[in-house]
């Protein structure tokens, strides 16, 4: 590290400030951990707005809260992407958490004795804890063969989807079958023809937002918490599918899409003469593709020998022993099927920081004089000391 550059040593440093991020946040303060929480959007909740524009969550308000602070509003209506980028901002501001905007990390190392963070900028952290939580969507995945499509053909990845005024007139081929691509379908159907591409990631069987079903929905979310799991043989049967493919539709349903006249077609294969070819074999005539074929977690900022030859960190419920005092929270079943969800990651982040907290000494909570969930104002503290 150039011992000229401006640096401060700090604990405990989060990287990211989405949901992850911030519960892991609200667990470091409760237990009166110094820590700061670095984010590389200019506002706490930027991750969410710059999704599509009609995006909305999945999953139930009330199951969207992070820990001590509920969602407001209706339990059962579904928040917009907005909506739940402000929660998530006013979350920080009732924690009173220690969030650094606009701080990008470019590069995370160890030096012998501390974690070094750098940042596009200044200064550079060094710490003795690392906890990443930088959101497990980071890069989008499109197939090599994408490059092969003719130039008149306008592709998007769901990335960089906003609404239907960005494609060009005529039909869209939709890739990727899942939550994503059967909300954007059903969206797009209302202007042009759109066909939906790959295999059906399964539903579940009933409307969640139907008051007569509302005592299913907890039982569902409940397996994704406490059933599948990696300490349960139906858990480590279904994380290899989870990894490689889409969760079940949640709230759009197979006959919602064709009800709104969306054609389902077979996988895509390939590009042949610059049209994409499916996998039994038609090229079907279309003026747009949508890539909704997920993303992948950028791990390139990691200069640390952690992660196995599938480029995932060896972990244990987020705890890396190989490398003591670095953790990750919110990476896609990382230890249940919830844990890359809104109401999984406050269970990871309380036991990933129940070990560092051990680590460090401080193994019990600091709870509030009134008794609150809230944590206290003098906990937050980022405990800054110049480097």
């Amino acid at each position: 590290m150039n011992t000229g550059q401006q640096h401060e040593h700090i604990e405990t440093v989060v990287v990211g400030g989405g949901q992850a991020g911030l519960a892991t946040g609200y667990h470091l303060a409760r237990r009166g951990c110094p820590f700061v929480i670095l984010e590389a959007g200019e506002r706490i909740g930027d991750c969410w707005r710059d999704r599509w524009d009609s995006l909305r969550l999945f999953s139930p308000a009330r199951f969207d809260g992070l820990p001590g602070l509920p969602y407001p509003g209706d339990a059962w209506a579904f928040p917009t992407r907005d909506e739940f980028a402000d929660y998530l901002q006013a979350y920080a501001a009732w924690a009173e958490l220690p969030v650094r905007t606009g701080v990008r990390v470019r590069r995370l190392s160890y030096d012998g004795t501390r974690y070094v963070v750098e940042t596009d900028g200044a200064p550079t952290y060094t710490a003795d804890n690392v906890v990443i939580a930088a959101g497990y969507d980071r890069l989008p995945k499109v197939p090599d063969f994408a490059a092969e499509l003719d130039p008149d053909v306008r592709q998007l990845h769901a990335a960089s989807y906003r609404g239907p005024g960005q494609l060009h007139d005529g039909p869209v081929l939709v890739v990727g079958a899942g939550n994503s691509g059967a909300d954007i379908a059903l969206e797009l159907s209302a202007t042009r023809r759109v066909l939906l591409s790959g295999p059906h990631p399964g539903q579940i069987p009933w409307r969640i937002e139907r008051r007569v079903s509302r005592a299913l929905t907890p039982v569902l979310f409940f397996l994704f918490r406490h059933v599948l799991t990696v300490r349960t043989p139906m858990g480590r049967k279904t994380r290899p599918r989870v990894l490689a493919h889409s969760a079940p539709l949640i709230r759009v349903k197979s006959r919602d899409l064709k009800a709104a006249g969306v054609e389902r077609v077979a996988r895509t294969a390939g590009v042949r003469d610059g049209r994409v070819e499916l996998a039994d074999g038609t090229r079907p005539e279309v003026a747009n593709v949508l890539w909704c074929t997920g993303f992948r977690p950028d791990v390139s900022w990691i200069d640390l020998d952690v992660f196995d030859g599938d480029g995932e960190p060896v972990q244990r419920r987020g705890v890396v022993e190989g490398r003591p005092g670095l953790y990750f929270v919110g990476r896609l079943f990382q230890y249940a099927m919830a844990s890359s969800m809104i109401q999984g990651v406050g269970r990871d982040a309380e036991f990933v920081v129940r070990q560092l907290a051990g680590r460090t000494g401080r193994a019990s909570v600091a709870e509030r004089a009134d008794g609150s969930r809230k944590p206290s104002a003098s906990s937050a503290g980022t405990g800054v000391s110049p480097g």
